[in-house]
């Protein structure tokens, strides 16, 4: 009984902690059907043999250090030569950060990892994780500017947002707060990229916004939300990219890097 309980709790952590494999999957890959492709395999493997991370400190960090000992003998999260290359018009905008740059940043600045933790993940020593992320926040630095819309209906997070973006170099071409400035606003400005809020003011959506928007233009996408876990279900077509409320700088400039430098458009 006693066993059976245990494999129980380990298996409720184990489905708590995939949403945010989810994410994360998704983030370094820059596609939806690619990052669920490797979680998918990732959860089919630990619900059958959850002994794989039942001994970790943590089950999230035994969860993401499998998915990495999983993808590593079938091919790596990084396709430079996928379709998610990114087209010529934005080439001199994007960094030349390397894959085990991405990952680092990432796992520290997406998911809340340590340093130590996401070089166990990783499987390197930590000071070659902490010189990864040195190196990816220098790389950050680089990134040329580009136009950027904010779709959010609260006045005091959209400036903090407006601020962090030109603070990152970027230039804010507008800020909606319902459905119809968004598109209006995307196509008087070709935006680059769209940082959306999900929920707007009354029963207007960030997501039927961006749905709007991608009818006439093909433009890589953030969405913010106060729970993620609720948006990555892997049940239907969903971002590729999606950061927490409340972020930091640092969450959002990496988030605007990589979404620029994974995602065709």
């Amino acid at each position: 009984m006693a066993d059976g309980q245990a494999t129980n709790k380990v298996s409720e952590a184990i489905t708590k902690a995939l949403p945010f494999l989810r994410r994360y999957a998704r983030a370094v890959t820059g596609s939806q059907k690619r990052g669920d492709e490797w979680v998918r395999l990732c959860a089919e493997v630990v619900l059958q043999q959850p002994e794989l991370v039942a001994g970790a400190q943590d089950t999230k960090l035994g969860v993401f250090a499998l998915f990495h000992r999983l993808q590593q003998p079938f091919g790596a999260l990084d396709d430079p030569g996928s379709e998610n290359s990114v087209s010529g018009r934005l080439k001199e905008s994007l960094t030349d950060m390397a894959p085990l740059q991405r990952q680092v940043l990432l796992l520290t600045v997406l998911e809340g990892f340590t340093v130590g933790d996401a070089a166990h993940i990783l499987g390197i020593d930590v000071e070659t994780a902490e010189r990864s992320l040195e190196e990816a926040r220098r790389e950050l630095q680089r990134v040329a500017s580009v136009r950027i819309l904010v779709i959010e209906d609260e006045a005091v997070i959209a400036l903090d947002v407006a601020d962090i973006v030109r603070s990152a170099g970027h230039q804010v071409i507008g800020i909606a707060a319902t459905e119809k400035t968004a598109v209006e606003l995307a196509k008087q400005h070709s935006p680059h990229l769209v940082l959306a809020d999900i929920q707007l003011r009354g029963s207007d959506s960030g997501i039927s916004a961006v749905n709007q928007i991608m009818r006439s233009m093909t433009v890589p996408v953030i969405f913010v939300t106060g729970y993620p876990e609720r948006l990555l279900t892997g049940k239907q077509v969903e971002p590729a990219f999606v950061i927490s409320k409340p972020f930091d700088p640092d969450l959002l400039r990496a988030a605007i890097a990589q979404a620029l430098d994974t995602v065709a458009i």
